[in-house]
């Protein structure tokens, strides 16, 4: 590892300690160094406050050495107004003629107008440091921009031998395969991405609350297909505790607090169709939680990014079997008595 990505680096760790706080903005870290060591780092900690650059040079003690240094930062500086002001235009005011780069944003009002900017104005700019590891920390925010949708998310309990629940239900309750420990990162996770999906018959069965209440963050936006409007209205998703968006063909006439529709033909191409509701909605995540139907529907489409997949330390025997997919391992762990495996759509 050079000089560069070893400050580059520094900059990913920063930038993610704010996961799940910055949407609709990328996760982005920044240091400064000065004679080989780092004199000033910050990160951005939330939508519509300082980015991180600007908190890493008001951590500097010593102004006038920002003529001298070097910023490193995880994202291209921005360049236009928006909630704060142009990145890439403090940068100049300061003086700082050194620029490492890891990464263009593909946001349209930025991507290469702030490294062009900083050019212009005499920066010696280093563009593409640890650039792959840099899309892959925001890879939701590359994957809304770039593919206009959210970066999906599948996750799934199954049994040893591969049924994620029994074809009769004795009643409205969800039927666990995972330990309590797993439903802790559950709700870890939930609290880091913006929405989380349910298909009907999983609404009906389990009613679900679909909320963070195992662990600190915010909730996600909850998504549910409900074609014909089968699901009861004294389910928890209708409580209007939580923004819910129902995915239907028929939007009624009385409408609930909190509750949005939006319509869609759940017979044609529906991921795509979800991912583009999704996307309007600014949301830039989904986690898809079930159940088999509508998992195996992204799976076939093609239209999933990652796969989270718990096995229980439990025998069904018969039931209703775990989706069919194939993708890469990039990660196992174990969890008590539960094993987690991560795929990638590759």
């Amino acid at each position: 590892m050079n000089i560069q990505e070893k400050y580059i680096k520094r900059c990913l760790q920063l930038a993610e300690n704010g996961l799940g706080s910055t949407y609709p903005n990328p996760m982005v870290g920044s240091v400064i160094v000065y004679e080989d060591e780092i004199i000033g780092e910050g990160w951005h900690q939330k939508a519509g406050e300082p980015h991180a650059e600007v908190n890493a040079i008001n951590t500097v003690k010593k102004p006038e050495l920002l003529k001298k240094s070097t910023i490193y930062v995880s994202l291209e500086p921005c360049s236009h107004f928006g909630k704060t002001p142009p990145c890439s235009d403090l940068i100049i005011a300061k003086g700082i003629k050194k620029v490492v780069v890891a990464t263009v944003d593909p946001f349209a009002e930025v991507a290469g107008r702030g490294i062009k900017k900083l050019m212009e104005a005499g920066c010696d700019v280093t563009l593409g440091v640890l650039e792959k590891e840099a899309q892959d920390l925001n890879k939701r925010f590359f994957t809304f921009h770039n593919k206009k949708r959210p970066y999906i998310i599948l996750k799934w309990a199954q049994s040893e031998d591969g049924f994620i629940a029994p074809h009769k239900r004795e009643d409205r309750a969800p039927v666990w395969l995972s330990n309590r420990y797993s439903k802790q990162l559950v709700h870890k996770w939930r609290a880091e991405e913006q929405a989380i999906l349910v298909g009907t018959q999983t609404a009906i069965d389990d009613n679900p609350k679909l909320n963070t209440r195992l662990h600190a963050g915010p909730n996600p936006v909850r998504v549910v297909i409900d074609r014909e409007g089968k699901i009861p209205k004294d389910s928890a998703i209708f409580d209007g505790s939580i923004k819910t968006i129902i995915i239907t063909e028929h939007i009624p006439e009385i409408t609930s607090e909190n509750i949005e529709y939006r319509e869609a033909d759940i017979k044609k191409h529906l991921p795509e169709q979800i991912g583009k509701i999704l996307h309007q909605e600014n949301l830039q995540s989904v986690i898809i939680e079930g159940g088999r139907q509508t998992l195996q529907s992204f799976i076939d489409a093609e239209i999933w990014d990652e796969a989270r997949v718990f096995t229980g330390n439990v025998q069904l025997k018969e039931g209703i079997s775990a989706p069919e997919f194939q993708g890469k391992l990039i990660s196992e762990e174990k969890i008590e008595d539960n094993q987690l495996k991560i795929y990638l759509n590759d």
